[in-house]
């Protein structure tokens, strides 16, 4: 867009300014909806969570091992053409 006077230049940069503004404050918002304190959680809630945070990290660790064994030869040719 071609701008002929300064005044069109101001009124695009106001705009323009709106624009951001209205966009930080959907941010803002939604930043501050992702850090709600949470309540207390009863003892088997606690539990129940700390087993599925280790069943998660046992099958990364899983999944890392395999794709190593199957693809870890690959990447040693891949490294020894260098």
């Amino acid at each position: 867009m071609a701008y002929r006077t300064l005044e069109e230049i101001r009124l695009r940069k106001e705009q323009i300014r709106e624009a951001i503004d209205k966009e930080n404050q959907t941010i803002g918002s939604s930043w501050n909806s992702l850090f709600v304190r949470r309540e207390e959680a009863t003892r088997g809630e606690y539990l129940a969570n700390l087993l599925s945070y280790g069943i998660t990290a046992f099958d990364a660790i899983m999944t890392f091992r395999k794709l190593k064994r199957n693809y870890g030869g690959i990447m040693k040719l891949i490294s020894r053409r260098k």
